[in-house]
């Protein structure tokens, strides 16, 4: 009867220890899925991004025809940043994601410093209507990464912690990595009057 009733107590343990790793590793797999759908919203604000910069270099070099070395430039990040995926959600994996991003900001911007030298066509109601869908792209990009960061934030937290990193190391389940501020928002623009 001692050895049944032992052997219930070991049964009762391991019971509670395989429903205690199921519980941690269906929440993980949860929070690896809100990663992932944020990460997929990411993407799909970047696209809206790459799909609007045809549009715009289309307006633009109506009016402006010589400035075929920015547009060029736009085009060219455009195609880097399409051809950029990150797989890999680790952190090196996200940077180069965002370094192919951030090629394209820097191109747009340098695009929409060249139509301030056209009065024309910053008068354009098409480029007027790209140009706000543009600046809108931008705003749901940076929420986008935002809330992306939120999810990777909750999921690094899980997986680092105990006992849940036990869980996590046998099913490999690793960090993600964050977005960042880009380096040359690490300086402060110079204003000259």
């Amino acid at each position: 009867m001692k050895k049944l009733s032992s052997f219930v107590v070991f049964l009762i343990i391991a019971g509670a220890v395989v429903l205690w790793g199921v519980k941690i590793y269906n929440g993980l797999v949860k929070s690896d899925e809100a990663v992932n759908a944020a990460w997929g919203q990411v993407e799909n604000v970047y696209q809206r991004r790459a799909d609007l910069v045809p549009n715009l270099v289309a307006t633009v070099k109506g009016y402006a025809q010589h400035e075929s070395s920015t547009l060029e430039a736009v085009v060219n990040a455009r195609s880097r940043a399409t051809q950029a995926s990150a797989n890999d959600l680790s952190e090196a994996g996200v940077q180069e994601f965002q370094k192919a991003q951030g090629e394209l900001s820097s191109a747009l911007s340098r695009l929409l410093v060249v139509v301030e030298q056209y009065p024309d066509l910053k008068a354009n109601e098409n480029f007027k209507d790209l140009q706000a869908q543009l600046e809108g792209t931008e705003n749901r990009i940076a929420e986008a990464r935002r809330v992306f960061n939120e999810e990777a934030k909750s999921f690094n937290a899980q997986v680092r912690s105990f006992p849940a990193n036990i869980v996590a190391s046998i099913f490999h389940f690793s960090p993600k990595g964050y977005f960042t501020a880009d380096e040359a928002a690490r300086t402060a623009p110079k204003v000259e009057f």
